[in-house]
């Protein structure tokens, strides 16, 4: 750090410009072809194959893994394509330290998994960068479908309806497609521009238009869309945030999370980024995990997570929260806000101890302030407004079976939809089948 423990307040370039590049570089680095060969040697080839059934897009791992031994990387590339068109992405995000990877027989055996996610990374990689897409468009059907969201689902369901043969127009609210790929994903996760790359190479299949800054229930309404196309796929992910509800809420440099997080992504220059001296972060998912690494990185002194439950009821996962303290950043469980202190801008939040009760949770009288110049709030997100007709299922849309609503022609998948665990490929898993049930109602 470069005197950042002598610049009060919410600054901008608290670091040397080495530090930010550093910072910011892969949080894993990619495989070379020799290390991707070594790692793949460590396979068993399992027969019932436990870390294929513990990946929700349903990836032949065992069969990717063996073309990668063989030499094949394309090939391999070309198997995790069929089940996930964005299998580049899902390496870099996906919480494989939960699921393949925690499946997998070398770790149960022996502590140490097979690198599944770097290895599906070397292969999609390999053929993203030669340029190569490995699937064609079928003949024109002559049916259209409009896909609203530009994220993992929509991208996911506008590739296969695109593949085949139907014309898609996929619309987005934000300036750039990609979704949370684009811009709730920690920077140092997803290096370079990779999101818009893999976008332009998903979207060289043919037969996707897009528009962006085109929003429903702006510019667009279901009651036309529904007119205008054969159907209707919905994935708007979750724009609301949630808010504390909290004295003080309001003052300054009080920011959502995500906002953070989102202007890191899009910042041209991680120096311009200001960020605090003493921040805090409120919540224990990963958008809070996200933004209290990213505030370290930025050069902030001390950072603090604070969840109101305990550490075992946190969404972020164990390897994540390691990777937090790893940075520094302090986690603090069992304590909510209460109120935020400052006089025009934070200075302290005030906690109160928290405990669990037969009617849920409860604030005990003992308190504790944190000093802080810049809080994050990443307590959950929310959907923001609802297309007339559509039924809820608690604060997302109800859907059945891939992904039908209750309204006929019209899909929904992704965040918005009840029933997901909101990761990127439980998203990409949805939008595929959703595509699947669409393509098999517009050709009955």
């Amino acid at each position: 750090m470069a005197n950042s423990h002598l610049t009060p307040g919410v600054v901008a370039g608290r670091l040397k410009p080495r530090d930010y590049h550093d910072n910011f570089s892969d949080k894993e680095p990619p495989l070379d072809a020799h290390e991707a060969a070594v790692a793949a040697d460590r396979c068993y080839f399992c027969h019932d194959a436990p870390c294929m059934t513990a990946c929700p897009t349903s990836i032949d791992i065992p069969l990717f893994i063996r073309q990668i031994q063989t030499g094949t990387p394309q090939a391999a590339a070309h198997t995790i394509f069929d089940q996930n068109i964005l299998g580049g992405m899902c390496a870099r995000v996906c919480p494989t330290e939960q699921l393949c990877e925690e499946a997998c027989v070398r770790e149960i055996a022996e502590g140490k998994p097979v690198e599944i996610g770097r290895l599906q990374r070397f292969a999609t990689d390999t053929v993203m960068a030669a340029g190569i897409h490995p699937y064609t468009r079928a003949a024109p059907t002559g049916k259209s479908v409009a896909v609203v969201g530009a994220g993992p689902a929509g991208l996911a369901c506008a590739h296969r309806l695109a593949m085949y043969g139907h014309d898609v127009t996929l619309f987005d609210a934000n300036e750039k497609p990609g979704g949370l790929n684009e811009y709730g994903i920690a920077t140092y996760k997803t290096a370079g521009d990779f999101a818009q790359q893999e976008v332009d190479w998903l979207m060289s299949i043919g037969g996707i238009t897009l528009k962006t800054g085109t929003a429903i229930g702006r510019e667009l309404s279901l009651q036309a869309l529904r007119a205008d196309h054969d159907a209707v796929f919905l994935a708007v992910g979750l724009a609301g945030v949630n808010a504390l509800r909290t004295e003080g809420e309001d003052i300054s440099h009080v920011q959502d999370a995500v906002d953070f997080i989102s202007g890191l992504r899009q910042a041209g220059e991680f120096s311009a980024v200001p960020v605090g001296r003493d921040v805090v972060v409120i919540g224990g998912g990963m958008t809070a995990v996200d933004a209290a690494v990213q505030s370290k990185l930025l050069g902030a002194e001390h950072v603090t997570m604070v969840y109101r439950r305990g550490r075992d009821r946190m969404s972020a996962s164990e390897h994540e929260q390691d990777h937090a303290a790893s940075k520094g950043v302090r986690i603090i469980t069992e304590a909510a806000p209460v109120r935020i202190i400052g006089d025009g801008a934070v200075t302290a939040v005030e906690f109160a101890y928290t405990h669990e009760t037969d009617d849920g949770l409860s604030l005990s009288d003992e308190t504790f302030r944190l000093k802080a110049d810049q809080v994050f709030k990443a307590i959950g997100q929310t959907l923001d407004g609802l297309p007339d007709g559509l039924t809820l299922s608690g604060r997302k849309i109800a859907v059945t079976g891939a992904g039908r609503t209750n309204l006929d022609g019209v899909w929904a998948g992704g965040d918005c939809a009840a029933g997901g665990d909101d990761l990127t490929v439980t998203a990409v898993a949805e939008g595929r089948d959703a595509a699947e049930d669409i393509h098999s109602q517009l050709m009955a």
